[in-house]
């Protein structure tokens, strides 16, 4: 008999039954999924770099490292292990293509994990272990001869596996391109006897070191061994482990508020749906009763519906879930697009079951409680129909003011804080969906700003040529720069409060290279000072007029009190200056970079490379493409998530107030009218929501660019048409919800309705 009536009232109440399935379905659906990504990122990456065995610290010299040197780091206590490597930058005979060229005495250290083809051999004569990924953009295979040149230098070998390397999981050439281009560069690993029999020597400008010392202690003990100050970089210094490991905290952070909020609005929902839909059964209630149903009994059974919502709602959810996990962490997807793992497996963190479990046993604890409520007193009082408490005259309905308004607005008003918690779950609703519209459009924005000012109006010049800052001198440099009619700049890495940071010295002539300033504009360097980025200024508490102490790597000079001229915008954290001022600092400098206009760079022994302007671009051309996809997600689910929670909430206010409606059509109100008055509520809401709305969505995404992407340095920017829309989508779909909602009241039986108790 209660199968049966399980099964008729499901139907009854199909349309909130649905509504309320589709908000766990979403809430634990974009819940798991989002958690699912950044928990799989870490379990894939931490997969690679134990397989390949991802040094810790990376001892870095242009002038090389000896066998006595590498034997010095061995020697230290704690201590695992270490290896000799180089990394150099190489062309690919017949193209423009450039390959990282790497090789490492010991493989144990810093590896390759193969994908195809023969293990990697440190004794092959002429072996390449080619970046599997730059093979199959450009129709490499295994068993194929490539010639590689470096400056006049030319090595030509066959190629004999195609692997994956945890120092190149984010390959990119340097930090002005945000996404990887396999087409255009990628990674190739050779043996230490190769580079002999093509060179005739031995030379190591990196020491690759495993060990469980912090970086305090290491960094004592290293300069110690090697009797000199060297730059030491971290493994959370490398850009492959740093960008990584950023990923997975810009996760956790995603999943812990856009995750919540949709699971919090679906919980909610869920709470005040089920108390009116047993207060719609309460005479069914106390019919069972009647007839004799133990109260243990009834519970079970109205409890068993909110525990179908939930596991028929979990259900769908982690198939969501898993789907949205999947579209993101696949090779093929927006994560595949970045970052080169071996492995795509998808894991679910611990507390995903958890949260799902609790909240099953909490909704079925909502249902449960919900109906003991009704259960209260004898079987007379439970058949009782439900009735609202009532409400005493609030000393606002004694005004002119209220007295004055019309009677629809009276009445929304009563029905308003009568209902308080149906009217609060609408308002948070709205709210929830201004802050997915403007956080994920204002993120658009922002990120356009971004690239229109930090690309398309900063670099002002058509290509960016790197010179080879061991052989050429300064005067050779100074003939390129004049040649191409460029500016230049030279750069390195100095320590600032222990830990190394960029120094960059600019000669700017023709406005070819330009430097944002805190707010919009652009900064002009003067002569009297150095240049900080934002981050350093706010790390240190530093602006204008204040001075910095820093060092430079290798050597035992430390310049103190250096005047601070001003603080900038800048995708590299590190120190901006003149050569002007770097000439009255008595700094020494190499220049390496060229900037110029000039689209044909002639190739010459002290031209490593030259990158264009249009690469870069290009490189952030496949940023947008995802970023717009992901933005296009948040969107439809701001969407989804308002129709469904205006629509159920709406559909309960017409429950709530059938008899009422009931009552205004015996005294003549007409059908169009009523529906004046329901839609009126949901727009007084909406306004409020959107008000409410704005500035938590302009919040949100400020936190979020603070939390996930400082390192670019930047600038909240949302467009007047984010605004426009989001409150237009947001009317929209209160607009048309509470039509749907309104239309329901032609159906109502005035007679059945004013039926109720003596």
């Amino acid at each position: 008999m209660l199968l049966k009536k399980l099964l008729r009232t499901l139907l009854k109440y199909k349309a909130q039954f649905i509504s309320m399935i589709i908000m766990i379905a979403l809430g634990v659906g974009v819940f798991l999924g989002f958690n699912m990504e950044w928990y799989s990122l870490e379990k894939n990456t931490d997969y690679i770099f134990e397989q390949t065995n991802f040094a810790d610290y990376r001892i870095l010299s242009e002038k090389g490292f000896t066998k006595e040197n590498l034997e010095s780091i061995l020697a230290i206590d704690g201590v695992e292990d270490a290896t000799r490597l180089l990394s150099v930058n190489t062309t690919v005979k017949g193209g423009s293509d450039v390959l990282a060229l790497t090789l490492t005495e010991n493989e144990n250290v810093s590896g390759v994990y193969l994908m195809e083809g023969e293990p990697y051999d440190p004794q092959s004569p002429d072996g390449i272990w080619l970046s599997d990924q730059y093979a199959r953009q450009n129709g490499v295979q295994v068993g194929d001869s490539m010639t590689l040149t470096y400056k006049v230098l030319s090595i030509t070998g066959t190629v004999k596996g195609l692997v994956k390397s945890s120092e190149y999981l984010i390959c990119l050439p340097d930090e002005t391109q945000l996404m990887p281009d396999y087409h255009t560069y990628g990674f190739a690993y050779i043996s230490p006897a190769m580079l002999k029999k093509a060179v005739r020597m031995e030379y190591y400008t990196q020491i690759n070191v495993k060990t469980a010392l912090d970086k305090a202690a290491f960094v004592e003990a290293a300069d110690a061994a090697l009797q000199k100050t060297t730059l030491i970089l971290g493994k959370d210094e490398n850009i492959s482990y740093k960008e990584a490991m950023g990923e997975v905290e810009e996760g956790k952070t995603m999943g812990s508020i856009l995750p919540v909020l949709f699971l919090a609005i679906a919980v909610l929902t869920m709470v005040t749906t089920m108390h009116r839909i047993t207060a719609s059964e309460k005479t069914q209630i106390g019919t069972l009763k009647a007839l004799g149903f133990k109260d243990r009994r009834i519970l079970r059974h109205y409890a068993c519906y909110a525990l179908i919502i939930g596991l028929m709602g979990t259900a769908l959810g982690v198939a969501v879930g898993y789907g949205l996990a999947w579209y993101i962490m696949n090779p093929d997807g927006a994560m595949g697009t970045y970052i080169d793992m071996p492995t795509w497996n998808l894991y679910v963190p611990w507390f995903g079951w958890l949260v799902l479990i609790l909240m099953n046993v909490f909704l079925t604890g909502i249902g449960f409680l919900s109906v003991r409520r009704m259960l209260q007193g004898t079987a007379a009082d439970a058949l009782r129909p439900y009735t609202p408490r009532r409400m005493k005259h609030m000393r606002a309905e004694e005004t002119k003011f209220f007295k004055a308004l019309n009677f629809g607005t009276k009445w929304n008003l009563r029905d308003l804080l009568r209902h308080k918690a149906r009217s609060g779950m609408t308002l948070f609703g709205i709210v929830g969906c201004m802050v997915l519209l403007v956080g994920g459009m204002g993120m658009k924005d922002t990120a356009d700003n971004f690239v229109q000012r930090f690309y398309q109006d900063a670099i002002n010049y058509e290509n960016r040529v790197n010179l080879d800052g061991e052989t050429v001198k300064n005067d050779e440099a100074l003939a390129l720069a004049a040649q191409y009619q460029g500016d230049w700049c030279a750069a390195s890495s100095v320590q600032w409060q222990d830990k190394p940071v960029a120094l960059e010295i600019y000669h700017i002539e023709n406005d070819l290279v330009r430097f944002l300033d805190e707010d919009t504009g652009f900064a002009s360097l003067g002569d009297e000072g150095v240049y900080i980025c934002t981050r350093m200024a706010k790390e240190a508490h530093l602006k204008a007029g204040d001075t910095i102490s820093f060092s430079p790597f290798g050597s035992d000079t430390v310049y103190r009190g250096v005047p601070v001229a001003g603080v900038i915008r800048s995708m590299t954290e590190g120190i901006v200056l003149t050569d002007a001022f770097a000439e009255k600092l008595g700094i020494d400098y190499t220049v390496n970079t060229i900037f110029t206009n000039e689209t044909e760079i002639v190739p010459s022994r002290h031209v490593l490379n030259a990158q264009s302007k249009k690469a870069i671009m290009d490189s952030f051309d496949t940023f947008m493409n995802l970023m717009n996809v992901m933005i296009l997600l948040l969107v439809i689910a701001a969407v989804v998530l308002g129709i469904v929670v205006l629509y159920n909430l709406g559909v309960m206010s017409y429950t709530e107030r059938y008899r009422e409606m009931a009552t205004l059509k015996v005294v003549g109100f007409k059908n169009r009218k009523i529906a004046g008055l329901l839609i009126s509520q949901n727009l007084w809401l909406t306004v409020l929501g959107i008000l409410l709305g704005l500035p938590a969505g302009v919040a949100v995404l400020q936190y979020l660019l603070n939390a996930l992407a400082a390192e670019y340095e930047m600038k909240l920017a949302i467009g007047a048409g984010t605004y426009l829309l989001s409150i237009l989508l947001t009317f929209g779909v209160s607009l048309i919800v509470g039509l749907m909602v309104a239309r329901r009241n032609r159906r109502i039986d005035m007679v059945a309705a004013l039926k109720t108790e003596e």
